[in-house]
């Protein structure tokens, strides 16, 4: 971790607002290019007003909330991207370390935890390439995170519920990024998506240039799921994190290709659940698969500033042993 950090102040230094703009980046061990979007930090209004229509429970009390500037993939985590870190050739252990690692030997991309093989295809025949990945854990995604962040000198991980919302507005303050009435032309949901996931990147962005953060797949945050979500963070709310300690719930924001329309809403809020992996039939379940949540993926997030090597490791490896 320590010589993932040094790497990371190296190479990406301190980011003058200069430097602050959307990029693409080529993935070096496999050659895949992603896009980065440069979301300004700013203050909002974090959560849905009690007369919003299809509100839950969850989404409030509303809450001013500031984030810091940060980087967001510009669409979902695809395949292409995804694929060739969570199929290797490497052996490995159950909790995804190589059987063979040698760190006199291996680079430090080598010594990151990568999945065991899937018993199934885990795209479950919906498309692969330009398609976005699913069904991973959030322990999988925040390893992937890590094992990107060890091959590019960023310093990449999941986006928090505050983040993520706030890059979801993009500066609008109604249920949805646009018009409802113009929902087909942003989201793919459970009325046109043809019963799958499809391509990223095809439907209109938001105001900030993101594609798909309404539908298509829903999204791991990196933060525990609460109900209480807007009373915990309210003596914080200044990029706020509730930081997982248990194995359920995980958030997840978005909405998907399988939901109705008021499962898209900016504020909607979903945790994990073990139900997700009811078809695993491996005992104990797998760290890395959630096989019946054909709907869950997630996008990338680098925030301006580099954080120290404990903050850094509290994002790739919050699921101590719970996954």
């Amino acid at each position: 971790m320590t010589k993932i950090h040094q790497q990371i102040v190296e190479a990406s230094g301190e980011v003058s607002q200069d430097d602050f703009k959307n990029y693409r980046q080529t993935i070096p061990r496999t050659g895949v290019e992603f896009e980065m979007v440069a979301v300004p930090g700013g203050s909002f209004t974090m959560g849905s007003p009690e007369d919003e229509e299809d509100r839950e429970d969850n989404e409030g009390p509303q809450q001013q909330v500031t984030v810091s500037p940060f980087w967001m993939g510009k669409c979902e985590v695809t395949w292409d991207e995804y694929e060739p870190y969570m199929i290797t050739q490497a052996p490995r252990e159950k909790n995804g370390a190589r059987k063979d690692y040698d760190p006199a030997t291996d680079d430090i991309v080598d010594g990151v935890s990568q999945p065991t093989p899937p018993y199934t295809e885990m795209s479950f025949g919906m498309g692969q390439t330009g398609y976005p990945a699913i069904s991973m854990t959030q322990h999988a995604a925040n390893k992937y995170c890590q094992w990107l962040s060890a091959q590019t000198g960023h310093f990449y991980r999941l986006p928090t519920e505050a983040e993520w919302e706030y890059a979801c507005r993009a500066g609008t303050t109604g249920p949805y990024s646009f018009d409802a009435d113009a929902m087909e032309d942003y989201a793919w949901f459970y009325d046109n998506s043809d019963d799958k996931y499809q391509q990223v990147g095809q439907l209109k962005p938001n105001p900030f240039g993101l594609h798909d953060m309404h539908g298509n797949v829903m999204e791991w945050t990196a933060d525990q799921y609460e109900d209480d979500y807007f009373d915990r963070i309210a003596d914080n709310t200044t990029d706020p994190i509730v930081r997982p300690i248990k194995l359920y719930p995980r958030s997840v924001r978005g909405g998907s290709w399988y939901d109705d329309p008021e499962q898209l809403r900016s504020a909607y809020r979903r945790g994990s659940d073990p139900s997700w992996k009811d078809q695993d039939p491996q005992l104990p379940r797998s760290i890395w698969y959630h096989t019946d949540a054909l709907w869950v993926g997630f996008r990338v997030v680098r925030p301006m500033q580099v954080p120290d090597v404990k903050t850094m490791d509290a994002f790739w490896n919050s699921a101590t042993d719970a996954r």
